[in-house]
């Protein structure tokens, strides 16, 4: 039988590891200052956070990592940990779909870490805004949800915006149905952001047949609204639930078990490649017989995977739309350069929007 050490010893051996990685957290936040003074020094300020460098950093620890805490576990810490040393350089401002307790402010936290300042707007566009006029340095936005498809307003935004996609970021969303009714035979009304309704299209048809749905401009919103109201409940996140303090009557109501939502981040640099990467881009063809198959062969000749296509119209003129692709890879990796060259050539408009590191855990 093995032997059980006392307690008391056991927790002395607690502390005193404690003690070693509050040292060593304290030395890693001194090696982020010298870095911001370089920085400086060399001329770099500019470039205080490199999504690239984060992205790299994550993968390394997932792969250092022997457990026992999982690694989704240990890659939190590690953000938190650059989080909070980038904030000792330069505090980021970060501009979401608001108001808070939003979906889009967890994909913030997620990918920064909880040591920013998260700026809440009203609108899509207005985080495109707030970060083309310099009031933010990057933005949050959703691109596409796993059930519901993608976000055509951010994919609109892009045809006249200068900004870039430096990162991406996916969220598990979990629904819920929140407020004060003491029965769902209670509630009259539901509100909620159109996308969470679709995401809930069958379990509010079987369990609040007799409801009102009204589609509002947020989660958040919705959560606001059913905060006044004993008769009304809003589906939304646990965030929305604690912001304005409501009850969550059901949990995890989404008819997709594993609904997810992907988030972009805006900016106005470039990331350099990792060797796990994306690459969207947008591009017209004209109206020609065949004109996408030779834009797409592209990427086949060069043994380039397409991950996502959507098209949307040009708005330039009647009939004509623009492909907003995603495809495996980095604009600057050989193959990839090679594949855009000819795609160039057989198409009528491109534009790149971004190579960006991969979503990471």
């Amino acid at each position: 039988m093995s032997s059980v050490r006392p307690l008391a010893e056991i927790r002395t051996e607690i502390d005193a590891i404690d003690a070693e990685i509050l040292q060593l957290i304290n030395r890693r936040a001194q090696c982020a200052e010298e870095v911001a003074k370089t920085k400086i020094a060399e001329g770099e300020q500019g470039t205080f956070y490199r999504p690239d460098r984060e992205a790299l950093v994550l993968r390394r620890i997932q792969d250092l990592n022997q457990g026992p805490l999982p690694d989704h576990t240990a890659m939190r810490f590690f953000r938190e940990l650059m989080s909070a040393c980038l904030a000792l350089e330069k505090p980021l401002e970060v501009a979401f779909l608001g108001p808070e307790g939003t979906f889009s402010q967890q994909a913030v936290f997620k990918h920064f870490g909880s040591s920013v300042n998260t700026i809440p707007v009203a609108a899509i566009g207005d985080v495109f805004n707030a970060v083309e006029l310099g009031k933010c340095h990057f933005g949050v936005v959703p691109v596409e949800n796993s059930t519901e498809g993608v976000i055509n307003h951010t994919l609109d935004r892009f045809l006249i915006s200068p900004l870039k996609i430096c990162g991406e970021v996916e969220v598990r969303v979990h629904q819920n149905l929140m407020g004060h009714a003491e029965s769902l035979a209670g509630i009259t009304e539901i509100f909620s952001h159109q996308q969470s309704l679709a995401q809930c299209r069958l379990w509010l048809d079987k369990h609040l047949p007799q409801a009102k749905v009204t589609a509002v401009s947020s989660n958040a919103e919705a959560a606001r609204l059913a905060s006044s109201n004993k008769h009304t409940a809003a589906i939304a996140g646990l965030a929305a639930a604690e912001v304005y303090q409501l009850p969550v009557l059901e949990n995890n109501i989404e008819d997709q078990e594993n609904n997810t939502t992907r988030f972009i981040v805006i900016g106005k640099q470039d990331s350099a490649s990792t060797g796990k990467d994306k690459t969207s881009l947008v591009f017209s063809t004209g109206n020609q017989p065949g004109a996408l198959y030779r834009a797409l062969e592209s990427f086949a000749k060069f043994g380039i995977g397409m991950v996502n296509i959507e098209s949307r119209p040009s708005r330039q003129g009647l009939w004509e739309y623009v492909f907003f692709i995603d495809i495996d890879g980095h604009s600057e990796d050989p193959k990839v350069a090679e594949a855009l060259a000819l795609l160039k050539a057989n198409v009528n408009m491109l534009k790149l929007l971004g190579s960006y590191p991969k979503a990471v855990l």
